[in-house]
């Protein structure tokens, strides 16, 4: 799976370049973002895709050195359900 990196989201493109699967992240301070957004289309559900993509996003804020404030809700249950990413909180 070949996940494009943004500056303030990841996501996925299906072969007609449209946008099938994103995380979104913005800033909102010099070392804080917002994931406020994760969307999965229905052809990539149960796949583990919504997973893969907070994965990916822990990983760019780990190598950025940013922390992350969570309004999306899928974001709060991913962080509660992998709580050693927790450091990553603001």
């Amino acid at each position: 799976m070949n996940f494009i990196h943004d500056v303030n989201k990841i996501y996925l493109e299906n072969d007609e370049k449209h946008m099938i699967a994103v995380v979104t992240f913005p800033k909102v301070s010099e070392n804080v973002v917002n994931i406020d957004h994760t969307y999965v289309d229905s052809s990539l559900r149960g796949q583990g895709i919504a997973g893969k993509l907070m994965e990916e996003a822990v990983t760019q804020l780990r190598e950025n050195n940013l922390k992350a404030k969570l309004s999306c809700s899928y974001a709060v249950k991913w962080f509660e359900e992998h709580p050693e990413n927790r450091d990553l909180l603001a």
